[in-house]
């Protein structure tokens, strides 16, 4: 049959709207909405069997049921819906009722046609409405991860709003000891301040948390606040030990703020006043506008990590002993059975891990500080206690002396093999760099004191 024969033959199925008649043909021609190739194989039939043109009209169609007639009306609805939020990229998808689905079906049975000829409703829906959007409001379709995503849903006659998080990127420094990187409900209490009806926790005075600080409370809720979000979410480039510093490059983090209202915010002014809200505990720089990747790259990304510790002997070491197992330590290659400190929550097996680089500072015959440089998950304290033989070589092992961190810094993040500021993650003009702190990044194997 010709094109005009299968245009006659669905028409004659019933009361069929243009677009209805032409998305059977979607692929033929191009440039061309589906209700402009309906109308016109309307009139080329017309005109080949010279027969008086009759238009359909859309609400009379008994496969789309009039639907095809309200595209701009489910555009305008969606644009309404997000007419406080600022995004710069959009999609639309369409829940298309099961009755029109059958419809469709029954149009191509009824005139001998393929069951998958043209397209689907919903597909032409998608487009219809969502090229109305762009126009409504000033933004570009994105079929990966919009900002915005709508779906329309036909039969319950809603709109569904779904606003994706936005990202900010930095590096962190953590002046102050005993603050962890996310917030740390109580165990015994599991966070609800109580224990039984009415007794306040002793554990944590009654606050439902063991810290009444932590990274992703300084940090966070500004950058949440500056976007207008819901909530946001703290991702770092693994983490400090609670006790320890992190000093130096900082380390990298990604602030994940749901359902923000605003997405493009001068991170200068911010980077300032999250400072302010961290109150010296905490400090942040090199904010940047981020794409949702760098949470992965944050967390994924191979690294390495440089540590200064304070050391303690329980007997006498000399500079040059120290000197010489620090020596044999550079560039030793490490086997660490799970610590001890950490073995209830990690599996018990043995890491091997690298170090690049030894070095330290003789101070008295009992106290020195060390500076290592190692491979990402390298457990700093077992390195130098050798925690009961757990770990080897161990600097009190090579020493025969106990050996206990005191005080343990980060002083170094670095990518292994590339930086974390590519700016392929980033969505703003570009600021901190590697060089800026001095350093390409890393991130972590284990969530420990890596």
């Amino acid at each position: 049959m010709s094109i005009l024969e299968d245009a006659r033959a669905l028409d004659r199925a019933g009361p069929v709207c243009d677009a209805c008649l032409g998305r059977v043909f979607a692929d033929r021609s191009f440039g061309l909405t589906n209700a402009e190739r309906g109308r016109s194989l309307r009139v080329a039939a017309a005109l080949d069997a010279d027969e008086p043109f009759e238009p359909t009209p859309t609400a009379e169609c008994w496969v789309c049921e009039g639907e095809c007639a309200r595209f701009d009306e489910w555009a305008e609805r969606a644009a309404a819906a997000v007419e406080d939020v600022e995004f710069d990229t959009y999609q639309v998808g369409t829940r298309a009722p099961p009755l029109v689905e059958e419809n469709e079906e029954l149009l191509r049975e009824e005139a001998g046609l393929p069951a998958d000829a043209g397209e689907l409703f919903k597909s032409e829906f998608n487009r219809e409405v969502g090229k109305r959007v762009g126009r409504l409001t000033e933004t570009e379709v994105e079929f990966g991860r919009p900002d915005v995503q709508f779906l329309l849903d036909i039969e319950q006659d809603t709109v569904e709003t779904t606003v994706h998080s936005a990202f900010v990127y930095g590096r962190y420094r953590k002046l102050e000891r005993d603050i962890p990187q996310t917030e740390w409900p109580c165990g015994r209490c599991d966070g609800r301040g109580v224990l039984g009806e009415d007794r306040e926790c002793p554990q944590c005075d009654g606050t439902g948390y063991l810290y009444q600080a932590s990274i992703e409370g300084l940090v966070a809720p500004p950058i949440r606040d500056a976007m207008e979000g819901t909530e946001a979410t703290f991702h770092g480039a693994g983490r400090e030990d609670v006790d320890a510093l992190m000093l130096g490059t900082g380390r990298p983090f990604v602030v994940e703020v749901r359902e923000p209202k605003r997405r493009t915010v001068n991170v200068d002014p911010l980077e300032r006043v999250v400072n302010e809200h961290a109150e010296e505990r905490v400090e942040v720089e090199g904010l940047r506008l981020a794409t949702y990747e760098m949470v992965e790259r944050v967390k994924e990304l191979d690294a390495s990590k440089r540590y200064r510790a304070k050391v303690a002997f329980d007997g006498v070491v000399t500079a040059d002993e120290l000197a010489e197992a620090l020596s044999t330590l550079a560039g030793a290659t490490i086997e660490q059975y799970t610590p001890q400190r950490v073995d209830h929550r990690r599996a018990n097996l043995t890491r091997t891990r690298d170090v690049y680089e030894a070095s330290g500072e003789w101070e008295d015959e009992t106290h020195a500080t060390v500076e290592f440089h190692g491979q990402g998950g390298l457990y700093i304290k077992e390195l130098v206690s050798g925690d009961d033989d757990r770990t080897d070589p161990s600097l009190a092992g090579l020493l025969g002396v106990g050996a206990t961190v005191t005080a343990l810094d980060v002083v170094g993040v670095y990518g292994e093999d590339e930086a974390f500021e590519d700016e392929t993650y980033f969505r703003d003009d570009g600021r901190a760099t590697d060089e800026d702190v001095g350093a390409t990044v890393e991130t972590d194997a284990d969530d420990h004191e890596e």
